[in-house]
C-alpha cells in the first residue's frame, strides 16, 4: 500500500492557511502543519485534522530565516510521505505610510511574503521528483495600489510575478500557480464599521466563505492542466 502524500501548509495554525491544511486533510493528504509564533493555534489546528482521520506534523520555523526553511525540509525527508503540495501561506501585513514605513518592515513583509515561498519553492522542487503542485497564496490587493500597506501589496504582487516565473522554470513536473483572495477575513487593522463599508462595495455584496476560498485550492489539486496562473476568489472587488 502506497504512502500518504503529504502537504506542507505555512501559516496553516489559524486563518486561512487552517482552512487550507483542513481541506487538504479532507483530500487525503497528511499534513506538515508549519507555524511560527501561534504555538497553542497550531495544536488546535492539528487536534482538528486528527479528527478527519489523517496523520500531521507540527513543526515550528522563523521562515525568514534560511537555516530554519532548510530544517524544516530536512524533517520532511524523515517523514512516511511523499511531498506532493507546498500552500505557501504564511504572510505578514505592516501597515505604514511610504514617507514613514521602516526599511526593517518593508524588509520583513519582502522577507516572509516574498523570499520564504521563493526559498520553500525551491527545497519543495527538490523533493517532488515524481510531480507536485505549489500554491502561492497572494491578495486581490496585489492588483491594487494600498497606499497604507505598501510592504505588503508590493510583497504580493512580487509573489503573482514569481508564480508564472516558478511555473514556467519547475515545468512540466511540478505545476505552480496563486491563489488571491478579496474579503474573507478581517484583519486587525480593520474595524466593524469599515468591513461592513468595504463589503457593501462589493459587486456580490458579502464577504467570501472560507470554503469559497478552499475550494479553489480544490480546483488546482483537480485540474492538472492548469499551471502560471492567478485564481482570484473576490467577489468583484478587482473591479472597483
Amino acid at each position: 500500500m502506497s504512502a500518504l502524500p503529504l502537504a506542507l501548509v505555512t501559516g496553516g495554525a489559524h486563518r486561512l492557511g487552517r482552512a487550507f491544511a483542513l481541506a487538504l486533510a479532507r483530500q487525503g493528504f497528511a499534513i506538515l502543519l508549519h507555524y511560527h509564533h501561534s504555538e497553542e493555534e497550531a495544536a488546535a489546528t492539528a487536534d482538528a485534522i486528527r479528527a478527519l482521520g489523517m496523520p500531521v506534523y507540527q513543526v515550528q520555523a522563523d521562515l525568514t530565516s534560511l537555516t530554519n526553511i532548510e530544517s524544516l525540509f530536512i524533517t520532511i525527508d524523515t517523514l512516511p510521505h511523499p511531498l506532493k503540495v507546498l500552500v505557501n501561506s504564511a504572510a505578514l501585513m505592516p501597515r505604514g505610510d511610504v514617507r514613514t514605513l521602516s526599511a526593517a518592515d518593508f524588509d520583513a513583509a519582502i522577507a516572509l511574503n516574498l523570499r520564504a515561498p521563493f526559498l520553500c519553492a525551491q527545497e519543495a522542487a527538490k523533493r517532488m521528483d515524481d510531480g507536485g503542485l505549489i500554491v502561492n497564496v497572494t491578495d486581490i490587493g496585489a492588483q491594487k495600489a494600498w497606499s497604507g500597506f505598501p510592504a505588503y501589496t508590493v510583497s504580493k504582487a512580487g509573489l503573482e510575478s514569481l508564480t508564472r516565473v516558478l511555473a514556467r522554470s519547475l515545468a512540466p513536473m511540478i505545476r505552480v500557480n496563486a491563489i488571491a483572495p478579496g474579503l474573507v477575513l478581517p484583519s486587525e487593522y480593520v474595524s466593524e464599521e469599515e468591513w461592513k463599508r468595504l463589503v457593501e462595495r462589493l459587486p456580490l455584496n458579502r464577504p467570501a466563505s472560507v470554503d469559497e476560498i478552499t475550494s479553489a485550492l480544490e480546483f488546482l489539486l483537480e485540474n492538472e492542466y492548469i499551471t502560471g496562473q492567478t485564481i482570484v476568489v473576490d467577489g468583484g472587488y478587482s473591479l472597483l
